[in-house]
């Protein structure tokens, strides 16, 4: 059977898009590398936060099929690619999971079929990276034989507000009538489309908009450090400049910076400018003072405990949510890998609550997991709220025993140390 849309890469971002357009009526399948994703979606079990278990039941239900085989693509209308883009181990682009996807598409592609990259890239991706790979595989002319287009992914796990379906989508294509079969295909289950020029202007505003909470984030972050050397309370300046109704939008200071988008999109555009001969100095004292985080609550924990101890070697050090984003169940470029590592170096010991995560590694060691929250905080000798979920009450925490440090600005009471 055609589908009218195959999902290639089944992450969190395939598999809600792949969501989306079953609930709209889409004979939809998805496509992956990874047996394991594969075969637990057949099963009916979701590996995304945000996509219950219950929803796969009824995508499967509604015909939805994962599979390993790339013959899932012969006769589709339209192909998505949400494949992963990260760093390699130098921090520079790794477009290779884009490059492998387009390679399986371009075996299988035939005239009229809509190719779309959702991945997140640097300027020029589609047009000299994608564009090539599809046409030199399959002999078919982009624009001409076939549709390609650009609409990057704009999915905020956790976020019960903004889903797939009412979140405004930007869309761009290689020519205008690329465009106007990606508008076609996109407005069947989301409710604004935005128009970009070209696809070269669709990678640069996603981009922008992930830089742009980048800078503000470490703004705030240095606000923080500045503060603390001061003694000024930095969440009540934060409180206090928030009131204004104009020109200021809130940001607030943490242990770091996680998850897959905003620690890897800036590098995109630092690299891509660079390529150019242009140095994008904002973010680069950006990444500096980012980076600096996660060190500086090791340092404040480390302060804490030879308060308490008299030492840090052999303390007790228990870490509050190990997330990257509150609530959600991913610890991709969690800053509670850095801090936990700095912990274990000084000597402490080092255990972890969080009700969504059952096993966090740090260096290739396991890390113990503490399943009663008030029976871990009374045996620590410092605890270290590094996320803020619903489950860590600001009145428990503040009640606290053992010393706190909140890098949340959540807690209140007298062994609670802000950021």
């Amino acid at each position: 059977m055609a589908m009218d849309l195959v999902v290639i890469g089944l992450g969190h971002v395939g598999l809600p898009l792949s969501r989306a357009a079953v609930s709209a009526g889409l004979a939809t399948a998805g496509y992956d590398v990874s047996g394991r994703v594969v075969s637990g979606l057949a099963a009916g079990r979701s590996h995304v936060g945000g996509v219950l278990d219950a929803e796969v039941a009824v995508m499967l239900d509604a015909g939805f099929r994962a599979t390993t085989d790339p013959a899932v693509l012969d006769g589709a209308q339209t192909v998505v690619i949400c494949v992963p883009t990260g760093l390699t181990p130098e921090g520079l682009p790794d477009l290779s999971a884009v490059e492998g996807a387009a390679r399986v598409v371009a075996a299988r592609l035939r005239p009229g079929m809509l190719v779309v990259l959702e991945s997140t890239s640097y300027p020029g991706t589609t047009e000299d990276v994608l564009r090539p790979l599809l046409e030199h595989g399959s002999g078919l002319r982009a624009g001409e034989d076939f549709h390609l287009a650009y609409s990057p992914q704009r999915i905020d796990p956790g976020n019960e507000t903004w889903s797939i379906g009412n979140t405004p989508k930007i869309v761009s294509g290689c020519s205008a009538l690329c465009a106007k079969y990606a508008v076609a295909f996109y407005s069947r289950f989301v409710d604004h489309l935005v128009l970009a020029r070209g696809t070269r202007e669709a990678e640069m505003a996603k981009l922008l908009e992930n830089t742009y909470r980048y800078v503000n984030m470490a703004l705030v972050d240095e606000m923080a450090l500045f503060c603390h050397e001061t003694g000024i309370d930095v969440w009540d300046v934060l409180h206090c400049a928030a009131t204004k109704p104009f020109g200021f939008a809130p940001f607030r200071p943490g242990p770091g910076v996680g998850g897959h988008c905003i620690p890897v999109d800036p590098r995109y555009l630092t690299a891509r400018a660079a390529s150019q001969g242009f140095a994008f100095r904002t973010l680069a004292a950006a990444h500096e003072v980012v980076g600096r985080m996660p060190n500086h609550v090791v340092d404040r924990a480390l302060a804490l405990l030879t308060e308490v101890r008299g030492r840090p070697e052999g303390a007790r050090v228990l870490l509050l949510g190990i997330t990257y984003k509150a609530d959600v169940a991913d610890v991709r470029e969690t800053p509670a890998h850095p801090v936990a590592a700095g912990l274990l170096a000084a000597g402490a010991e080092v255990s972890y609550h969080d009700p969504y995560i059952a096993e966090f590694t740090v260096g290739g060691r396991s890390v113990p997991r503490a399943e009663n929250l008030q029976e871990a905080m009374a045996q620590a000798d410092v605890a270290i709220l590094l996320q803020e979920h619903a489950c860590y009450a600001r009145e428990a925490l503040g009640q606290a025993r053992c010393a706190l440090l909140d890098t949340r600005g959540q807690a209140v009471g007298s062994q609670v140390t802000l950021l």
